[in-house]
C-alpha cells in the first residue's frame, strides 16, 4: 500500500527545523537520517534527508541547495483540542522568529506555514444556522491566532 507524507526541502538547515518540530510536538520522534554527496555542474553539493514523526505524520526534511521559499499555498494543520492546545503550538511555533498571518495561520521560523485551529471553531463555522456560521467566519477574517470565545460571541450574535 503507498504511502502519502509531507517532504520538506530546506535550505541548510532541515536539522535544526527537525530538533524545533521534535521540541514543540510531545508526539515526535526521529526517524533515520541519510547523509550524501551530489554533483552538480561540476560542484560537490552535500545533503542530507532526515525522517521523523510528528503525533503519528511521517515527514522527510531535505537539507540541500536554495529554493524558492515555501508559501501559503501548502500549510501543515493542527486541528487542536480547545484554546489552552491553539495557544501552544501557535506560540511555540511563532517563537524565534515566525509570524502570525490572518485566519490563524503562521509561517513558523523556517519559513513553514501553518493552521492552527480548535475543533470547537470548525463547529462553529459549518453550523447548519448560515447566519451563526457566517458571523463565526467573519469573526475568524479579523483574527490572526483564533480566539475561540470571540468566534462563539459572534456566532451567538453576541459581538
Amino acid at each position: 500500500m503507498a504511502t502519502v507524507h509531507p517532504f520538506l526541502w530546506f535550505h541548510g538547515n532541515a536539522e535544526q527545523a527537525r530538533d524545533f518540530y521534535l521540541s514543540v510536538f510531545p508526539n515526535g520522534r526521529a526517524l533515520d537520517t541519510v547523509e550524501f554527496t551530489d554533483h552538480v555542474a561540476g560542484k560537490t553539493v552535500p545533503h542530507a534527508i532526515f525522517d521523523f514523526e510528528l503525533e503519528g505524520q511521517r515527514f522527510t526534511a531535505l537539507n540541500a541547495g536554495s529554493m524558492p521559499p515555501f508559501n501559503e499555498r501548502i500549510s501543515l494543520y493542527i486541528e487542536s483540542k480547545d484554546q489552552a492546545e491553539s495557544d501552544y503550538y501557535w506560540n511555540a511555533l511563532t517563537a524565534g522568529g515566525g509570524s502570525e498571518h490572518p485566519c490563524g495561520w503562521l509561517k513558523d521560523r523556517f519559513g513553514v506555514f501553518w493552521q492552527v485551529v480548535p475543533q470547537a471553531a470548525i463547529r462553529l463555522m459549518n453550523d447548519p444556522d448560515r447566519q451563526k456560521a457566517d458571523r463565526a467566519r467573519q469573526a475568524m477574517y479579523g483574527m490572526k491566532k483564533l480566539i475561540l470565545a470571540d468566534l462563539a460571541a459572534a456566532h451567538s450574535g453576541r459581538a
